[in-house]
């Protein structure tokens, strides 16, 4: 499995980015997908995820409310529409996926570094005072 992820750059506070994350994965299979975001000095922490069938869909307290994530199976791709963007959102954010034979998203489980077992290289988002 191999996650690209594009879409990220500069921004002034209150602006908006989205975030594409492709999988290039085995034929036939699709991913529960997810978000991850670390900003420098600091631990990496989940941000929102999206099951397999795009009808599951999961938050950080964060970001709820100015984040949604979507899907487009067809490209194999999910998307994080990012509103309202504060300064504190600025970070590398990496796309994740679990094996495709791994557990269900649940609420418990979906923002745990270990659920998961392939990472995007990152894209950077900066957002400007």
């Amino acid at each position: 499995v191999q996650l690209v992820e594009s879409g990220g750059g500069l921004v002034q506070a209150g602006g908006s980015l989205k975030l594409s994350c492709t999988a290039t994965a085995r034929a036939g299979a699709i991913l529960s997908m997810a978000w991850f975001r670390q900003a420098p000095g600091k631990v990496r922490h989940f941000v929102a995820a999206i099951g397999w069938n795009g009808g599951d869909t999961f938050y950080a307290d964060s970001v709820k409310g100015r984040f949604a994530v979507s899907r487009d199976n067809y490209k194999n791709t999910i998307y994080l529409q990012m509103n309202s963007l504060e300064p504190e959102d600025t970070a590398v954010y990496y796309c994740t996926a679990p094996h495709p034979d791994g557990p269900a998203f649940t609420s418990y489980n979906v923002g745990s570094l270990n659920l998961y077992d392939y990472w995007g290289q990152g894209t950077q988002v900066t957002v400007s005072s």
